[in-house]
């Protein structure tokens, strides 16, 4: 049996949940949520047309979401870490539109939405909480778009190491210092590049003293000429 580690123990609360919910509303939170066993690295969560039955906030390890074209060819959309909530594709279908699959093992909080609709009318703050993370969840998707429009390949990928540093940040962790849980191709596949240019790109960075990489293991060694490359681009599409 998986060790409990309630909402109020949790490290990670701040992040995923509403700082206005009181130590008592938390509790009740609490019951309504399921952690089963963890995730194997290459489980699935959910699937394309499974039901929508709940959303899941992630407490260790590391998700992506994909779809699959008409093809069969996947196209990864999201990567999620420590304190992040994915499953809301399905909110407005009652079926998942996307596919969530471990990238490393992985423990996950299962919220029943249904529940969680029932006590977010109690909790007004809870409700302003799902509310905005809805939010965030269509303006990280009108985002990725913005980021796959960008000419530069090189753009790309610095957004998503700006991206990933700063998710790491708000979990209390380096900001300069962090593992990518994703692979190569994963990081290709999300940005819409090869996976050789990637790698250059990962070589080039390196050289320039931007960055050290040993493996998946990341050091941001210039942080102002990686935000520059980041600005530069969204300059040029203004």
């Amino acid at each position: 049996m998986p060790h409990h580690v309630s909402c109020n123990d949790c490290s990670l609360s701040p992040i995923c949940l509403p700082l206005a919910v009181a130590p008592a509303q938390l509790d009740e939170l609490d019951r309504i949520i399921y952690r089963g066993r963890p995730l194997k690295r290459g489980e699935h969560l959910f699937r394309a047309a499974d039901d929508f039955q709940s959303v899941y906030a992630v407490r260790s390890g590391a998700l992506k979401t994909y779809v699959l074209s008409d093809d069969g060819e996947e196209q990864v959309t999201g990567f999620y870490l420590p304190g992040e909530i994915l499953g809301m594709d399905g909110i407005s279908t009652a079926h998942h539109v996307s596919n969530a699959r471990a990238l490393e093992t992985a423990t996950v909080c299962e919220i029943p939405f249904g529940r969680l609709e029932s006590l977010s009318q109690k909790i007004p703050s809870l409700q302003h909480h799902f509310f905005s993370l809805m939010s965030n969840e269509i303006r990280a998707d009108r985002e990725l778009h913005m980021l796959l429009s960008k000419k530069s390949a090189d753009d790309r990928l610095a957004a998503l190491l700006l991206s990933l540093s700063a998710r790491n940040q708000r979990r209390g962790l380096s900001k300069s210092t962090f593992r990518l849980p994703m692979s190569r191709y994963d990081i290709a596949n999300y940005l819409g590049l090869a996976v050789e240019t990637v790698s250059r790109i990962f070589t080039r960075f390196q050289q320039s003293g931007w960055l050290r990489v040993e493996g998946r293991d990341v050091e941001i060694l210039d942080r102002a000429s990686l935000c520059g490359q980041e600005r530069g681009a969204m300059e040029a599409d203004l």
